[in-house]
């Protein structure tokens, strides 16, 4: 008894390792069974409107499968994968002549469906050993009459190069008239042909090099790297002459006589040394906002790192995942810089400091995500996040990034959250002077986001492109390169900014120099309603929801990078001033 146990639990080990062995190794013997996994159906113009392909009353081959899965990885889970097995029997160099693989009968609600999936444009992706292919559900007659017609045949020419397949097309062919009670037939054949491409390169024919390496996006780049020189020229050259002015000017400060001493004393930085280091008002929300955006930031770099060295595009549902493991791992990271920085400005809340810091960004994410989901599961879409994948990111949140969040806290405020501010700060604030409205930090904080826009405005179409469209983005190099020209950029308009409200004598440059890099998110998300009503065809409450959701998180994360590099920066460059300032 116990050795057919045993002999069983082998033998089942075995098919099921045979089966999958093959996708994970992607080579075959001749002869061997060939997976066709049918995933999603939805509208062609609603891209994340997907619904697994078995809600619309296709039918299934008769061959089984030992196993019928549904998700590989967590980015499948939140990205709507739905692996069903086709049931047809594919086998690898064996050509199959056209033949029946099921019936459906069309009643008058599988007939409306139909109808409606046909009128709607819905389009169906398929994945064989982990390639995409894409069909199209039917097409609307030319006549001018309410006539509906769908393909029934599915031809697969799948090329193949020694034991491995590295070409698969897809043709569909059969058009039949839908009616009311009639029967449709499904057939397939499958044609193998040898082929000169490599394993290495089959993923390449479903890239789009003339649109993403078009001379458009060389020109952007190009004329963004010159605005860097620009203005990084111009702000050496204007900060270095005017300081150097103001040091002069200050140094000789006893020998000026009463009315050049009164407008010494009435303008310049140098009056508000005794307050510029004073803290910032709403000291945790301001560390949770800069820690957020530092580690966001270092862990967009990291992922685009690994995708440039790995390529994970490739492979479905890598590079969600990636990045979800990838920022959780560098979650001490966030725990350091918000500690540091919470603990020089004097707080003592640092508990619920590293909470709100180490939650920040997931329970914004999360919280998009939850709400979506209601939406999502009233559609049935297969966008709906399953339960355990729900719980499994809770489990990263509360057991992972939580306690790295401590540690990286800890570290923080041991190491560097010392105050060490070169200037004393004054018992009593001094008083802000009236300045011109231009002057006004809500001014400097929206003006302050155009330039870093417009660094990034064709990158961001581009990638608006690649995720709300139908196309694969694969430079990330111009996606390094894009973070290098915003960082700097962004570095160079916030000190500009920062230096022209401290020499209007208002020393809150910690929430000013925040908010005129992170306003360049507002311009992002500006964007967003133009690139929607005009680039798109999307329409529908999921759609619409999902995109503006989904967009809004997008553009806070971003304005969290922004503003974390521009108070960065521009703190570097106070304490660089300041540091050289002669304090009587």
């Amino acid at each position: 008894m116990g050795s057919n146990i045993i002999k069983t639990v082998v033998t089942w080990y075995l098919m099921i390792s045979i089966v999958r062995c093959d996708e994970d190794s992607h080579k075959y013997d001749d002869g061997e069974d060939v997976l066709l996994w049918m995933n999603t159906v939805g509208p062609y113009h609603n891209r994340q409107e997907t619904y697994e392909y078995f809600r619309l009353p296709f039918c299934k081959g008769s061959k089984e499968s030992k196993i019928d899965r549904h998700h590989e990885n967590l980015g499948d889970a939140l990205q709507g994968v739905e692996l069903k097995y086709s049931g047809l029997d594919i086998k690898f160099k064996e050509n199959v002549q056209m033949v029946k693989y099921c019936t459906v009968d069309l009643d008058k609600k599988k007939y409306e469906t139909f109808v409606y999936a046909v009128k709607n444009h819905y389009w169906y992706q398929m994945y064989m050993d982990d390639l995409p292919i894409w069909g199209i559900v039917g097409e609307i007659g030319e006549s001018g009459k309410e006539e509906y017609f769908m393909w029934t045949h599915k031809k697969l020419e799948i090329g193949y190069n020694g034991d491995q397949i590295v070409d698969i097309n897809l043709t569909s062919d059969h058009k039949v008239k839908l009616a009311p009670n009639i029967k449709i037939e499904f057939t397939y054949e499958v044609a193998w042909t040898p082929s000169d491409v490599n394993f290495a390169d089959r993923y390449e024919k479903y890239l789009d090099p003339s649109f993403f390496q078009h001379r458009i996006h060389w020109f952007s780049i190009f004329n963004s790297f010159m605005m860097v020189i620009f203005l990084v020229g111009l702000v050496s050259m204007i900060l270095m002459r005017t300081l150097r002015k103001d040091y002069a000017r200050y140094s000789k400060e006893d020998d000026l006589d009463d009315m050049e001493r009164d407008l010494g004393d009435e303008y310049g930085w140098k009056q508000i040394h005794g307050d510029v280091f004073r803290p910032a008002s709403y000291p945790i929300l301001l560390c949770g906002l800069i820690g957020s955006g530092v580690h966001a930031l270092s862990s967009a770099f990291a992922v685009v790192v690994f995708i440039i060295g790995g390529e994970l595009y490739t492979e479905r549902g890598t590079v969600v995942s990636t990045g979800i493991f990838v920022y959780a791992a560098l979650s001490p990271i966030n725990g350091y810089v918000s500690g540091a920085l919470y603990s020089r400005m004097g707080g003592r809340k640092w508990i619920r400091q590293m909470t709100f810091s180490a939650l920040l960004l997931p329970a914004l994410v999360c919280g998009t995500a939850f709400f979506i989901n209601f939406i999502a599961m009233y559609y049935h879409a297969s966008r709906a996040i399953p339960f355990g994948t729900m719980m499994a990111m809770a489990c990263i949140i509360i057991f992972v990034i939580m306690p790295l969040s401590l540690v990286g806290t800890i570290l923080g405020r041991n190491i560097s959250g010392a105050p060490n501010h070169p200037c004393r700060i004054n018992a009593v604030p001094r008083p802000i002077p009236e300045k011109k409205w231009f002057m006004e930090p809500p001014v400097i904080a929206a003006l302050g986001g155009i330039l870093p826009f417009g660094s990034i405005f064709i990158e961001m179409y581009f990638i608006f492109t690649s995720f709300w469209a139908y196309k694969i983005y694969y430079v990330y190099g111009f996606t390094l390169l894009v973070l290098a020209i915003l960082a700097i950029v962004t570095v160079c308009v916030t000190i500009v900014c920062t230096y022209f409200l401290l020499n209007a004598e208002d020393y809150r440059w910690q929430w000013t120099s925040f908010s005129a890099a992170s306003s360049t998110a507002v311009y992002v998300y500006v964007y967003s309603f133009y690139y929607f009503f005009f680039k798109t065809k999307m329409y529908g409450l999921f759609q619409t929801v999902y995109y503006f959701g989904y967009m809004a998180v997008f553009s806070i994360a971003m304005g969290m990078m922004c503003g974390s590099l521009g108070y960065l920066g521009t703190s570097l460059f106070v304490r660089k001033i300041y540091m050289y300032v002669k304090i009587d």
